[in-house]
């Protein structure tokens, strides 16, 4: 075994439904057979075959929720599909009590989730921290759990990755917390994330489902390193309005940090991109004050004479970090937003970065 029994169940304002729950007799299964493409990522052709298998839980005769598996050669993904309760079409998800039993003696390779609206300008967590290589069970990283995704090594049997995929503005992102005896469990954001606003528990509308917890297994690397279940299992949210494409590109914060965002530096890159055949430049923080909006005109109108395009940095914030890097106040306001993205598509602005975002909440799920 490379996962021992491990607890399934949800804790909701509605209902406690981590215990007291009977499997129900009706199980609908089928196989899954889908091919779909992958521009850029994994491997371009994705032939993706599977069974799934829809489990119902059942509370005083009541149907609670189904438990949704997918089974494939080399991947494991389940999530919960939760039907109304007492007449209540919405919930809001305590605690999910998922967790995943390793077997003893396995070690871990697992980067700590850092504490919330601490390193630079109160901007953690910000995912930027090292894992120790071969380290032993029982931990909880520095008290907060671990980032996803989160790799295993079963002994000499072999290797083990935990993550999620499918999480949208209808959910939360999660973290892995550490336990004693091989356990760990599904963990909901930090409340100070956010600078304290927004709630760690998400809200539901029902019936609803959950994002997926997913489990990649191999008796060498190569299956976690190949494996495309992070996008077997999720669908497209909306239909793209056109092909894009995001090519290849320069930066000068790499090198110069924000004291390069400076009209010539970035005249230069363009040169430098369309001197070595790429698409674009991305211009970085500070452009509105070092710069100005009449110079990126300038910029993006240069760079569109000879091929390249400019992606634009903004800062997320808003009211959840101490970030002085401008702009800001933009993308967290939607009418802000919206205005700011006009003038942007009509000087022909390629793309955006948005940096400093707070943590793992619904609200940032949202935003996102």
């Amino acid at each position: 075994p490379f996962i021992h029994s491990s607890p399934l169940g949800l804790v909701t304002n509605v209902g406690d439904f981590s215990r007291d729950m009977s499997l129900g007799q009706n199980v609908r299964s089928n196989k899954i057979d889908e091919t779909y493409t992958l521009p850029n990522i994994k491997q371009s052709n994705v032939h993706y075959v599977a069974t799934e298998a829809v489990y119902q839980f059942i509370q005083q005769d009541k149907v609670i929720f189904d438990v949704i598996f997918r089974v494939s050669d080399r991947d494991v993904a389940f999530r919960y599909k939760m039907y109304p309760q007492k007449n209540a079409l919405s919930c809001v998800v305590k605690e999910e009590m998922t967790g995943f039993v390793l077997p003893e003696g396995s070690t871990t390779f697992l980067c700590p989730q850092s504490k919330p609206m601490g390193g630079f300008a109160r901007t953690s967590p910000s995912y930027e921290t090292p894992y120790k290589a071969d380290d032993s069970m029982g931990k909880n990283g520095w008290g907060e759990g671990y980032t996803f995704p989160c790799l295993f090594r079963n002994g000499d049997k072999g290797w083990i990755l935990i993550s999620e995929t499918g999480v949208d503005s209808k959910y939360c992102g999660s973290r892995l917390l550490g336990h004693e005896n091989g356990l760990y469990t599904i963990g909901f954001p930090q409340e100070g994330e956010m600078n304290g606003n927004g709630t760690t528990a998400p809200g539901l509308a029902l019936p609803g489902e959950t994002p997926w917890r997913t489990i990649t297994l191999g008796e060498t690397l190569a299956p976690i390193v190949e494996t495309t279940v992070s996008f077997d299992v999720v669908k497209p949210l909306y239909a793209a309005s056109g092909k894009y494409e995001y090519g290849r590109g320069s930066w000068s914060w790499i090198i110069g940090m924000d004291g390069s965002t400076k009209y010539e530096e970035q005249l230069r890159y363009i040169d430098f991109s369309a001197a070595m055949g790429y698409q674009s430049v991305l211009v970085d923080a500070l452009w509105d004050t070092q710069i100005g909006y009449d110079k990126i005109e300038q910029l993006a109108k240069y760079g569109a004479q000879k091929g390249v395009g400019l992606y634009l940095w903004y800062n997320s914030n808003g009211y959840w970090n101490d970030a002085p890097q401008s702009p800001r106040g933009i993308m967290d306001n939607a009418i802000a937003r919206r205005k700011e993205m006009k003038w942007m598509q009509s000087i022909g602005i390629r793309g955006i970065k948005v940096d400093f975002f707070g943590g793992d909440k619904q609200v940032t799920m949202q935003l996102y």
